[in-house]
Formats: C-alpha cells, sequence, structure tokens
C-alpha cells in the first residue's frame, strides 16, 4: 500500500494540503518528512506517540525521516494547544532535556547510514541576526492572516505574549532551512499545528518556488474526553526511570473498549486485518485484544523482554484473561504464553522422553502439583495446560517433539508456571 493509505487506514491523517499530490510524491521518489519535538521535558510521553510511529511507518515504507528537537524553538514555547504562557526553561535544561530525546527516538527509529536524521533546530535559529531576519522572513508573513490561526486564536482570549506570537515565524522558518538543506517536502504534526504548516509552506513557496506538503494528525483522546498519555499517576512517561514498563503496560490493558481498534492501529505494528479482528471480539473476550495491544506497545518502547516480564507480573496480580480461549494473530504475546517468558524451570533428561513422559509425572517433577491423583484432579477440572493449550488427556506422553528449542511450558490454574527443559 501507498504510505499515505497505509497512515489512513491507521487513523494517523486529520488534515492533509493536497491528499492526491502526497500519494503520488510517496509513489514517484523517497520522501523525507519531518516532526518537530520542543524538548519541554526530560522524557518523551505517551502523547507524543502518534507523531513516533508515523515516522517509524515512514521509515518502514523506505522513506526519510527527520526527528526535530526544538532547542531553538524550545527558547520560545510553543502557544498551541495552551491556554496560558509555558514556563520557559533554563538553556541548560533544554539542551539537557533534548540529549535525552535523542536517545529516545533511537528506539523507534534507525539513524544508521542516513536512513533518517536526527536534528536541532538550534543550529541555525539562535546565532539569527533579529533585524536582519525580520527584513528577509518577517516581511513574508500577514499579521491579520497569522491571527486566524487556531493557536493564536485560542490564545488571544486568556493573553498571548510576543514572543509566543514569533513561535510560528520560527516553525515556518525550520521547514525552509529541512526544505532548503535537507530535501524535506512534507512536515507532519498534531491538528494544533495546521496553522503553522502551512505557513511553512507559504514561506517555501515564496522564497524558494517550491511544491511542499503538510498533514496532521488528530489529538488523541480517551473516549471518555481523557487526554491521551494521562493516568492517575499523571502523565505515562516513556523513560523506563519515569513510568516502569509494567505501569506502562497496564496503562494500555485499561484501555477502554471503545479504544481499543484506534489504540491498536495508533501504537503497534499488527496488520490492520488482525486490529479489526480483535476489536470485533467481544467482552469479555475482548480482553484478550487488550493485552495484546498492552504487549505489543510495551514492546515498541520497551523491548520484547521487558513486555515479557510486565505481561507476566500482570497475570500474576491480576490472573490471565479469559484464560480457555485463544486469539489467533502474529502477536508476540502468543509467544510469551508459548514458551518465550521467563518462569521457573526444572530439567529433564533426555532419556527420560525416549519412551514418553508421563505428564502426570511431568506436574509431579515440577512441583505444580504435590501428587499424580492431585494432577488427574487437576486436568479433570479444566486447570492443566501445556504452552497454553488445555490437557484433556491424563493418559497423555510426552516426546522430545513436544519441546520447542528443548523447552515446555506447564501451568496449574490462572497463575502457577513452571518450565521443563531438556539437558
Amino acid at each position: 500500500m501507498n504510505l499515505f493509505d497505509v497512515l489512513k487506514e491507521r487513523g494517523f491523517i486529520y488534515q492533509a494540503t493536497d491528499e492526491d499530490a502526497i500519494r503520488k510524491s510517496f509513489e514517484r521518489k523517497r520522501i523525507t518528512a519531518y516532526i518537530g519535538f520542543d524538548p519541554t521535558a526530560d522524557s518523551l510521553h505517551a502523547g507524543n506517540l502518534v507523531p513516533i510511529m508515523a515516522l517509524a511507518h515512514l521509515q518502514k515504507a523506505g522513506h526519510r525521516p527527520i526527528a526535530l528537537v526544538g532547542g531553538g524553538t524550545g527558547m520560545v514555547g510553543d502557544p498551541s494547544g495552551k491556554i496560558e504562557t509555558r514556563k520557559l526553561l533554563s538553556i541548560q535544561d533544554i539542551k539537557n532535556h533534548a540529549e535525552v530525546l535523542k536517545s529516545q527516538f533511537s528506539r523507534y527509529i534507525s539513524f544508521e547510514r542516513d536512513k533518517a536524521l536526527l536534528l536541532n533546530n538550534a543550529d541555525w535559529l539562535v546565532d539569527l541576526n533579529y533585524i536582519e531576519f525580520l527584513r528577509d522572513i518577517g516581511k513574508h508573513f500577514s499579521v491579520n492572516k497569522m491571527l486566524t490561526a487556531e493557536s493564536v486564536k485560542q490564545r488571544l482570549e486568556t493573553g498571548l505574549t510576543f514572543i509566543e506570537f514569533n513561535y510560528m515565524v520560527l516553525q515556518a522558518y525550520d521547514f525552509y532551512i529541512l526544505n532548503r538543506d535537507y530535501d524535506c517536502d512534507l512536515q507532519m504534526g498534531g491538528q494544533d499545528q495546521w496553522g503553522n504548516i502551512v505557513a511553512g509552506i507559504d514561506l517555501i513557496r515564496r522564497l524558494a518556488g517550491n511544491e511542499v506538503y503538510g498533514l496532521t494528525f488528530p489529538l488523541i483522546t480517551s473516549s471518555n474526553g481523557e487526554k491521551f498519555g494521562k493516568s492517575v499517576k499523571g502523565a505515562v512517561w516513556l523513560d523506563a526511570g519515569k513510568t516502569s514498563p509494567y505501569d506502562y503496560y497496564q496503562f494500555f490493558r485499561n484501555t477502554m473498549d471503545s479504544d481499543v481498534e484506534r489504540y491498536l492501529g495508533y501504537f503497534t505494528y499488527l496488520p490492520m486485518a488482525e486490529v479489526k479482528g480483535l476489536a470485533g471480539l467481544k467482552p469479555p473476550l475482548l480482553n484478550r485484544a487488550k493485552e495484546i495491544l498492552a504487549f505489543e506497545a510495551t514492546k515498541v518502547t520497551h523491548g520484547e523482554e521487558n513486555a515479557q516480564k510486565a505481561y507476566l507480573a500482570s497475570i500474576e496480580k491480576f490472573g490471565e484473561a479469559d484464560p480457555n480461549n485463544t486469539v489467533e494473530t502474529s502477536s508476540s504475546i502468543l509467544k510469551v504464553r508459548g514458551g518465550g517468558a521467563d518462569h521457573p524451570s526444572v530439567k529433564v533428561n533426555v532419556h527420560d522422553l525416549q519412551n514418553g513422559l508421563s505428564v502426570l509425572d511431568a506436574f509431579v517433577s515440577t512441583g505444580l502439583c504435590s501428587s499424580k491423583s492431585e494432577a488427574r484432579r487437576l486436568i479433570r477440572q479444566g486447570g492443566a495446560y501445556i504452552d497454553e493449550k488445555r490437557i484433556d488427556d491424563e493418559n497423555l506422553l510426552l516426546g522430545e517433539d513436544d519441546f520447542v528449542d528443548g523447552e515446555l511450558n506447564l501451568r496449574a490454574g490462572k497463575k502457577r508456571y513452571m518450565k521443563l527443559q531438556i539437558m
């Protein structure tokens, strides 16, 4: 699929300056596109995930993303989406935050061999000559037109400082520099950035005569109107030291039923056919889809190992969603339950498997049952599992072929796990 159609199908597109032209551009050449992130905190948060995932999809489709750290614009403060002036940070804080953001971007996109660029607009904004900038750039902006931008209109009611009013001009200049020096033809951002993006497109047309484009993403809120990335504890950060992988997992696990499809589209790489299938599940089986959403989203940000640990800690504390049901997807969560998790283990000699190991002996030898009679009762009551498949035959014999990479997971009830490993 064309990248524009991929983004649209997954729910990323809110507005676009010219849908057909953007779609054709993705077909015609390798596009360079950018999104700006001001370093207002020492970590990105879950609210930044939609633009970050858009850059990741851009790179996966063979195009080149630019993650622009706003070391310069961060000194001014974006008035968009705020009802009052942002607190101006010190220059040192901005520099420190910018360094942290650089390392966090690398979790989602690769900066190797020109696959993506990581830039800081402080490199061209900080040393600008004010009078020269006003003469060469400022003359292209109409105050009347700037006042019609949504980000400006909203703030006029509560008060807009002169420094904030300049933000649109600086962001437009960013787009011009990136187009001039890095062949960047597309700017993306939240829907509140529409006025700033259009201003940049107009500036490039006036200064260079180039045709460039813009598109925006919807601002994400939950179905109850809560701002995305907020929880009872505050913001959900991408830094594991500020929000642990377990709490991150729980944030997505607690997604409202009506938000499951949207969040699977935004925050995972699952194919949309699977997203639709998961979202179509009815409660209580829909909870399985929420587990998959939480696992996949945690894996993207914190890696598969941390996602596995968060999943196992969650089912240890709260139990498993519908353990007698399975959902067929390409999700790694099924691999976790099928043997990828770090359960306690017991060794079994390969020679003991030659004639078959009784499943009753397996449950007793691992300590999951105290006797064969207890193991029989567990099986008859439907509480015994091998690699998340319920055991119905108490006379089952296990052979070497039943082990995957030398391992096999046993489960008794909802929460008690043990791994058999061939030695």
